[in-house]
């Protein structure tokens, strides 16, 4: 039987799916959609396919790919969809389908416990307060019971926990198969089971650090394919840009300090020097990030990097790694681990002479500062010459899929930044009828935005709204500044349970937020995609403001001025459709079913004040549009009457 064929029997209403899922219920844009990808599987094609939501698109490629056979991969836009995909979707397709092959999960080596760091945390004791002391007795506790190591299954654990970075490796840090836990290594027992896999799910990061690998000859972390699945692809251009440039950050410096240490009080004890040159160099490193500028920011390298401060402290810290080389080149062969480090301090030093040489052209150089971190990076302009070249040359399907792809009805935008040409392009609408089941507003009398009182003004008139609907919100804000200022105003002016981003873990506050029948989530960018809460526990979506990145982002502002360069208008060719797709995946939080009922507000003037403002309304859903709160109060009443 054809695989077209195939394809029309399990998506019919008496087929596979239908009988063996519970809740399954045949849609023409989901067989139009597994139809797609199984024509692309059979001819090896490229296939660009913008899925609205509702479409069931997880199961219209899942189902091609399993009963085709081939050997494949799947990549998700971050590690909450890639969990979501092997533990509830695939089991599900595959006891439907029959489907006997071998299926393997894989992230990256910093979402998995490092047993070597475990034990050096327990005999050197831990970096911070008691609460992170607190932190590592969980672990310890979890790492009992865990088989796979994967840090995501300690729910007890916040996502931002200062422990993690003691407790995971970096490829720079890992002594591989000379770790005395090599035979135990998580990572390790992953990779062996990815590349031994039929079918694995990746997240993009770990696609393009395997890329990354491939091209440096330096082995692979996942199989090859003949069909390569990019589910919410929108998120490519900019995550495989990290991936085809360079980083250098303060925690990979620091942690080339500690390793120095461990190896001079445990293995070479007669070399002080070492010591005192690791001691050296932290000072070093820490007189560097604050030369930097205080809190959390980004900035242009090139510029900051001719300050004559900067520039001194920079030459500084590349002498001191430089005498740290001929030290260690005295020792060699005297330790393992310590040759790993020479290894490590020399691909430092590379990477310092790359971020000297700030005259390349094509790349921006910028840096960034996180609490006391810092990173350093060269990102390429454009990646489109070299994952084009990838998908050209790779004998292979290439699907790449999510609900927001499209500007309008435009791909244009997507396939310039990946350099791709598909073989075929589909845009199927969400089967979902917006224009009774949402109301979108844009209020009136907003508050100016950028002045001292705009977050105040703005909590006064969200608070009465929020609680006319008793919480059951999303309140989605385009800074941190922003979030933590809303979630602090809601907890002083109101009784209802406010979750802020951060506080825990992510899969930890949606749980939350869907038990506590009355609560409001406070939230900025990992919160805008991905999330799927259904049913009357999310019935308003609140956005502060239009997602544009701020122009003076280095990375955006380098692509700025070489668009403008190239005779291009840069606000209509870059920063207007990714705010447009970055606001459609905020908007799509909203409707995940097909009894969903809800509202969205998004505090923008600009969206009636502006031409442009008919980009991004012409790209939303067809839903009724207001511009006054009483008649959204009046619609989620009615909505909440209908309910009872």
């Amino acid at each position: 039987m054809k695989l077209t064929d195939a394809i029309i029997d399990v998506f019919s209403i008496d087929g596979d799916l239908s009988r063996h899922i519970k809740g399954f219920r045949p849609r023409d844009e989901q067989l139009e959609m597994a139809q797609v990808v199984a024509e692309a599987i059979e001819s090896k094609s490229t296939v660009i396919v913008e899925a609205g939501t509702g479409t069931g698109k997880t199961f219209a490629y899942l189902a091609p790919v399993l009963l085709a056979g081939k050997k494949t991969i799947i990549s998700t836009g971050s590690k909450n969809l890639q969990d979501q995909l092997f533990n509830r979707d695939l089991p599900a397709i595959k006891k439907a389908l029959g489907y006997s092959g071998k299926i393997a999960l894989l992230k990256g080596r910093s979402n998995y416990l490092c047993l070597e760091r475990l034990d050096q945390v327990i005999a050197q004791g831990v970096l911070g307060d008691k609460s992170v002391l607190t932190d590592l007795s969980k672990v310890r506790r979890w790492n009992n019971s865990t088989q796979s190591g994967d840090l995501s299954e300690c729910i007890e654990l916040a996502e931002d926990s200062p422990i993690l970075p003691q407790l995971t490796s970096t490829s720079e840090s890992c002594l591989g198969s000379d770790c005395p836990n090599y035979a135990e290594c998580y990572i390790a027992k992953a990779r062996k089971k990815a590349l031994n896999a039929d079918l694995v799910v990746v997240n993009h990061h770990i696609f393009f650090a395997d890329m990354a690998v491939k091209e440096n000859g330096f082995g692979e972390l996942i199989p090859n394919a003949e069909a390569i699945i990019f589910d919410e692809a929108h998120q490519l251009p900019d995550i495989a840009s990290q991936y085809f440039g360079q980083s250098l950050t303060s925690r990979q410096l620091f942690e080339l300090c500690k390793d120095i240490n461990i190896v001079y009080r445990t293995e070479l004890k007669d070399m002080q020097q070492l010591g005192n040159i690791a001691d050296t160099l932290q000072k070093i490193i820490q007189d560097f990030r604050l030369l930097l500028g205080e809190g959390n920011q980004r900035g242009n390298w090139r510029d900051l990097s001719k300050q004559s401060m900067v520039a001194k402290a920079f030459n500084l810290l590349q002498e001191k790694l430089e005498f740290l080389s001929e030290v260690i080149k005295l020792v060699l062969g005297r330790s393992q681990t310590l040759d790993s480090i020479f290894e490590r301090l020399e691909a430092i030093k590379v990477q310092l002479e790359r971020l000297a040489e700030t005259n390349v052209v094509g790349y921006c150089y910028w840096y960034e500062t996180i609490g006391r971190q810092f990173g350093l990076h060269i990102t390429p302009l454009t990646v489109a010459d070299k994952f084009g070249s990838q998908v050209a040359n790779k004998e292979a399907a290439w699907i790449f899929t999510s609900a927001t792809l499209a500007v309008g009805a435009d791909f244009q935008h997507f396939c310039q930044r990946l350099g791709i040409s598909p073989h075929k392009q589909k845009i199927l609408p969400s089967p979902f009828n917006y224009c009774e089941q949402a109301l979108l507003c844009v209020p009136r009398y907003l508050p100016p935005t950028n002045r001292p009182n705009t977050l105040t003004a703005l909590g006064e008139m969200l608070l009465p709204l929020i609680e006319a609907n008793q919480g059951r919100c999303f309140v989605l804000c385009t800074s941190y500044a922003m979030m933590r200022g809303l979630a602090e105003y809601f907890r002083a002016q109101s009784e209802l349970s406010i979750l802020l981003q951060g506080e825990s873990a992510k899969t930890q506050l949606l749980t939350q937020f869907v038990e506590e029948k009355h609560s409001v989530l406070v939230a900025t960018s990992s919160f805008w995609e991905g999330v799927d809460v259904r049913g009357d526990a999310l019935s308003l979506v609140i956005i502060d403001k239009l997602p544009f990145t701020a122009p003076d982002e280095p990375l955006l502002k380098a692509r700025i001025e070489d668009c403008r360069l190239q005779g291009g208008d840069p606000f209509n060719d870059i920063q207007i459709p990714e705010a447009v797709i970055a606001l459609k995946q905020g908007v799509g939080r909203l409707i995940r079913d097909v009894t969903d009922r809800g509202a969205v507000v998004i505090c923008d003037n600009r969206l009636v004040t502006r031409a442009y403002g008919e980009t991004f309304l012409k790209s939303l859903p067809d839903a009724k549009r207001t511009r006054d709160l009483r008649k959204v109060v009046q619609f989620l009443q009615n909505n909440q009457a209908n309910e009872l």
